[in-house]
């Protein structure tokens, strides 16, 4: 199994505390301070070799790229600014470019409703997310939760002050290798005012997106 986890306000010196029984193989991203801060936990069950790891400098994403359960996967686990997060993730794409192909999987809070279906508001997508998508989709990216249920409405962030629900936390996935994937799902979270996506794929690999503040 792998465990993506976005905002998890730690620093340098707190990685000991990502560390638990039977999961710890830790890659994280963070800045100097306890602000955003990205985690990729990967189990001891689960066979990885990484390859090549890359990440900011300020904790918003981290990419693991090797052999995880002896197929070619690079994972990036993303958590986008709340402030022209749309912008930001084309800008990521854009920045690691060379190290998305097929083999890719795009994990994280988005902190961006990549659909109208995602809001329960219904409000229009703006200029920027239209561009966003159309990023995605020259790059033959999909967003698997609505490829598998187009027309399901489930959220995993509700907005007290707006009194709004949407679905920012997302995985993402190169559409030729669909086949690979066989369900994703959203799983309620008690813990805080997020829920968490899953993705099983036939490799038998578990991903989890899990957003911590």
């Amino acid at each position: 199994m792998v465990c993506c986890l976005q905002e998890i306000h730690f620093t340098q010196n707190d990685t000991h505390r990502l560390i638990i029984k039977g999961c710890r193989k830790v890659n994280k991203a963070n800045g100097k301070q306890k602000k955003a801060g990205i985690a990729i936990l990967i189990s001891d069950k689960t066979d990885v070799k990484p390859t090549k790891i890359k990440k900011d400098k300020e904790g918003h994403y981290i990419t693991v790229k090797g052999l995880i359960q002896q197929e070619d996967l690079t994972i990036l686990n993303i958590y986008a600014p709340n402030t022209g997060a749309p912008r930001f993730i084309k800008q990521v794409l854009r920045d690691l470019q060379k190290d998305i192909d097929s083999h890719i999987i795009i994990v994280g809070d988005l902190n961006t409703s990549l659909t109208i279906l995602d809001r329960s508001s219904r409000q229009k997508m703006n200029k920027d997310i239209q561009d966003l998508n159309s990023t995605l989709d020259q790059m033959d990216l999909i967003h698997l939760y609505r490829t598998f249920h187009p027309k399901t409405t489930e959220y995993t962030f509700f907005s007290s002050p707006h009194g709004t629900y949407s679905k920012i936390n997302n995985i993402i996935r190169h559409k030729t290798i669909l086949n690979k994937c066989k369900r994703t799902k959203i799983i309620p979270n008690t813990l805080c005012n997020r829920s968490t996506v899953k993705i099983q794929k036939i490799s038998i690999l578990n991903i989890l997106s899990l957003h911590c503040s």
